[in-house]
């Protein structure tokens, strides 16, 4: 097993009082982490909301019911639990009527999560959302060297646990990945009824990663309406697949306020959605790739230590742009992302002197500082 960096956090929140949820996309390893935290603890019961006598069960349980069925147990963990009927409003039960267990729910469709849960658990929960495999991660487990040698490899094939624990296998893992698993809640729980359509936007925006992405333009693309374009991004976001990069804007007349950029949370998602496993060294896309490993890895060591940073891209309609913008505590910082090690830094004196920012050049020498 590879150690996760939320480990250390959410075990930080057991007997707290508050019902521990872990959120993310499937096969990202919540079952796996959950499991490893109450490996050595006593008297657990495990619910799996895949089970139908499971959700039966806890569909509409009432107080007197749940005390019942976790009676003489200090821990419960609700895998799925976004599959059980009125599961917020049995975690409220749980959590205001029977104080003496520690209740850990795992799901994988933030949108049908958070509408069931949100109003019922305010102030109930510690809510944390579960990525793939994070560079740092991959690292404390592989080694530096090792790490070094597979970087190429992870760029192609990404980072979730299975693809990088089978080595050799990865095409037919993230086949099924894509296949098996990355539509299946966005379809079960979102009244999808072509599913072709949702398959095309995907590839649109793989092929777009690193571009400011039109609404308009993917709607022509598609031959659907904006708002069903709109609509569908915002379930593959909520579902963990892809997430927005918005522009940055403060002050200056010519900057673009409105764009956004799209990215990929796993490259090997992104690349079997095309069809395109090739190596490295035989890609015209690389640097799309390599923006994309890099800015979702940034991201990942946000979400993994907590930090309250913003981030975006930055662009003038006399097309000056930044790559990668975070603003920290209101410090502004800059980052350009170049596959090339003798790629040069072109620093637009614009962005500099109106924030007061430095701008870094990162690239295959130093992104350890960026990712790590």
């Amino acid at each position: 097993m590879i150690k996760r960096d939320l480990q250390k956090i959410l075990e930080s929140n057991i007997n707290s009082g508050k019902i521990i949820i872990l959120v993310g996309a499937r096969q990202v390893g919540k079952t796996t982490l959950i499991q490893d935290i109450l490996k050595n603890k006593k008297n657990v019961l495990f619910l799996n909301g895949d089970d139908p006598a499971v959700r039966r069960i806890l569909a509409n349980i009432n107080t007197e019911e749940l005390k019942n069925l976790l009676n003489g147990y200090s821990f419960a963990f609700i895998d799925e639990a976004q599959r059980i009927e009125n599961i917020g409003i049995t975690l409220k039960i749980i959590a205001d009527q029977i104080k003496n267990i520690q209740i850990f729910a795992s799901g994988s469709s933030a949108f049908e999560i958070n509408n069931l849960m949100q109003e019922s658990l305010t102030g109930r929960k510690w809510e944390y959302l579960l990525l793939p495999i994070s560079w740092k991660e991959f690292e404390e487990n592989q080694g530096y060297l090792k790490s070094q040698q597979q970087l190429n490899l992870r760029i192609v094939y990404g980072m979730y646990p299975e693809v990088i624990n089978n080595f050799g296998n990865e095409y037919e893992i993230l086949k099924q990945l894509a296949e098996s698993y990355l539509y299946k809640d966005i379809l079960n729980f979102s009244g999808i009824r072509k599913p072709e359509i949702l398959e095309n936007l995907l590839k649109a925006l793989a092929y777009q990663v690193g571009g400011e992405v039109s609404y308009n333009e993917l709607s022509k693309l598609l031959s659907v309406d904006v708002k069903t374009v709109s609509n569908y991004i915002d379930l593959c976001v909520q579902n963990y697949i892809i997430f927005k990069l918005p522009s940055f804007s403060r002050n200056l007349r010519n900057e673009i306020k409105n764009n956004q950029k799209i990215y990929f949370w796993d490259n090997g998602i992104r690349n079997i959605i095309i069809g395109n496993l090739n190596h490295i060294e035989t890609r015209e896309d690389v640097g799309k790739l390599w923006e994309n490993f890099l800015i979702s890895e940034r991201l990942k060591k946000i979400n993994n230590e907590l930090l309250l940073t913003k981030s975006f891209f930055w662009r003038t309609r006399q097309q000056q742009e930044i790559d990668y913008i975070e603003d920290f505590n209101g410090k502004i910082f800059g980052y350009e992302i170049k596959w090339g090690s003798n790629s040069k830094l072109k620093i637009p004196k614009t962005f500099t002197n109106s924030y007061n920012s430095d701008i870094r050049l990162i690239n295959q020498n130093n992104f350890r500082d960026f990712v790590i």
